[in-house]
């Protein structure tokens, strides 16, 4: 199987591309730097910006030129904005939108073209499930989640009949640099911010259940099974206490889900 992944030069991205290389998949494993963690027979490092349309398209027609097809693309790249929605500018709030929903977007766009012809092909996007459990200072970064999480369902059903299969995997917490590398908006100091206690303790909250969370090998899995399975399934939540929370937030109602977070988060 041929591989395109996007953010494969860390975390999830890098996990995600040993186990499907030490499963016998050639993984083309994109990023800016054109780096891998691992240097490993099966991965190839790949230059490419996923917000610069004409990066993608070279990626691909390189892979076509080089193996004659693609069998998937796993659209993993992404970033992350703190800060409360009253004090984040515009620029901030589509620096997000940008990479997570947009970059999805355009890195799908460049390998539908290949998939129609070939009669087949993978969609995995790595979405999370703050897509369906939003927390307070982290909404920009859960609203590209949801959006992409409705990119992929609504495309499943425009090319239902067509061979080309999605899937949308929803991590929860999990130890990577994600954490070190997250953006803050700019916030007035002091006084000035009137969410700053509420900030400091959410926070703390969210950088523990990062930095004790999952390991990027439990993701890499969850993707290696959907590729390994004749049909994948439309959603993957990796463990069964994220499972849980997924059901409890379409259980209840949506009043009763927010009070539930503030209390948790702030």
């Amino acid at each position: 199987m041929i591989v395109l992944l996007t953010g494969g030069s860390s975390g999830i991205g890098a996990a995600a591309a040993r186990l499907l290389a030490e499963a016998g998949m050639k993984v083309y494993a994109g990023s800016r730097r054109g780096t891998v963690e691992t240097p490993m027979e099966g991965i190839v490092p790949v230059k490419l910006d996923v917000n610069d349309k004409d990066s993608l398209d070279k990626a691909v027609a390189g892979i076509i030129a080089t193996e004659g097809r693609l069998d998937a693309v796993i659209c993993n790249a992404g970033n992350g904005i703190y800060g409360p929605v009253e004090f984040t500018s515009e620029e901030d709030a589509r620096y997000q939108m940008e990479t997570c929903f947009f970059g999805t977007l355009k890195t799908i766009q460049a390998c539908l073209p290949v998939f129609r012809r070939q009669n087949s092909g993978r969609i995995i996007t790595v979405t999370s499930v703050m897509g369906v459990l939003q927390l307070p200072f982290q909404t920009f970064y859960s609203a590209a989640k949801a959006a992409t999480l409705a990119l992929t369902d609504g495309l499943a059903m425009e090319l239902k009949g067509t061979g080309i299969q999605c899937c949308s995997i929803l991590p929860g917490d999990v130890s990577t640099g994600f954490t070190a590398a997250r953006r803050f908006s700019a916030c007035p100091e002091g006084a000035d911010n009137p969410y700053r206690a509420a900030m400091d303790v959410n926070l703390k909250k969210i950088e523990k259940d990062e930095l004790s969370g999952m390991q990027p090998e439990l993701i890499g899995k969850a993707i290696l099974g959907q590729l390994r399975r004749r049909r994948m399934a439309a959603r993957v939540t990796p463990r069964i206490d994220y499972k849980a929370v997924g059901l409890a937030v379409r259980l209840l109602p949506t009043r009763a889900k927010i009070d539930l977070i503030s209390s948790i988060y702030q």
